[in-house]
């Protein structure tokens, strides 16, 4: 039997270019877009429409949404924290607009600033602004709930609070929500519990998994996601990102090692993996450090190397003064 279709979205030009120390000139950012547009990805979530003051690395928004190449077939998304977020992102033609509020209040009075009750307000109006939207083709509407499976200050959180958020914004009209295991507290049995009720009880959602590699679960965490029926992730290629808020944290869980696994166990993506692997090449040198993605450095599983020459040289045994190894 054939396994199910697995949509995969990549968050790095948005969600891990974010976070880098160094800016990204905007021409860097427009070629690594039209280079991850070429993929086969589902969505590509290029960059944020918050004000340039509080993420300047992202400050290009509206030249980088004018000038990357859309391929068709590709969604591209953007955050969009407020109204004027949500009008200047109109103007660029934008496909998604992806807005965030904590299902944690301590986070997400940390990370936004605002109670929970002032982010459902101030989110229910982005709502209405885009609903209202005359433009030929709709912008769809995702709503992002983040700290999903556990709060790093308030540690686990209740399903019954990530339902009530699903439900307030269901009830407006949305019919797409990612749930976030922002600072990667999430574990298997946790994930698959939690994404069959929301299916079960909100089965016009299209619900969108959001790992973080923190504690080196993501992956885990993607099958238990599956096996209860999600077939949409995001993943940031090169495992970059992370939240500041989860002292340590690792980045986002990395595009080309979910890839690779999925592809390994028969999923189909849609994604040209050694595509990728080509375009994740780059990406130390875009962002100026190394990135956590194992399969860059290792390759794929089936990447071979040439023998030693003593192997190679029929009849010759291994030098007497070479190091023997014993690996298991």
């Amino acid at each position: 039997m054939a396994k199910p279709r697995i949509y995969m979205h990549d968050v790095s030009p948005r969600d891990g270019f974010q976070n880098e120390a160094v800016f990204i000139e905007t021409a860097d950012k427009i070629a690594f877009i039209n280079q991850l547009s070429q993929c086969g990805f589902a969505k590509i979530e290029a960059t944020s429409f918050t004000s340039p003051k509080a993420i300047p690395a992202l400050r290009d928004a509206e030249v980088v949404m004018h000038e990357i190449e859309r391929v068709a077939g590709v969604e591209y998304t953007v955050l969009i924290p407020n109204v004027r977020g949500a009008e200047r992102a109109l103007a660029c033609g934008i496909d998604e607009a992806n807005l965030v509020m904590s299902v944690s209040e301590t986070h997400n009075r940390a990370n936004l600033r605002m109670t929970r009750e002032q982010s459902m307000a101030q989110l229910g109006q982005i709502i209405e602004v885009l609903q209202q939207q005359t433009l030929a083709k709709p912008v769809a509407v995702n709503v992002s709930l983040s700290t999903t499976f556990g709060c790093p200050m308030e540690g686990d959180i209740a399903e019954a609070e990530v339902l009530k958020l699903i439900d307030n914004f269901a009830r407006q009209g949305v019919r797409r929500i990612t749930l976030c295991d922002t600072t990667g507290m999430a574990f298997p049995s946790q994930v698959r519990r939690l994404c069959r009720k929301a299916k079960a009880n909100y089965p016009e959602v299209t619900f969108t998994l959001h790992f973080h590699n923190t504690r080196g679960l993501a992956q885990s965490n993607v099958l238990a996601a599956i096996d209860a029926g999600i077939d949409r992730f995001d993943a940031a290629l090169g495992g970059i990102g992370g939240c500041p808020y989860a002292p340590g944290a690792s980045g986002n869980a990395c595009t080309e090692e979910v890839v690779h696994m999925l592809e390994l166990e028969g999923f189909d993506t849609g994604i040209d993996l050694q595509k990728l692997l080509q375009v994740g090449a780059v990406l130390p040198s875009l962002v100026q450090h190394d990135v956590p993605s194992q399969i860059l450095k290792a390759g794929h599983r089936l990447t071979t190397h040439p023998a030693p020459a003593y192997v190679q040289e029929t009849g010759q045994p291994k030098p007497k003064d070479a190091a023997v190894g014993v690996i298991a």
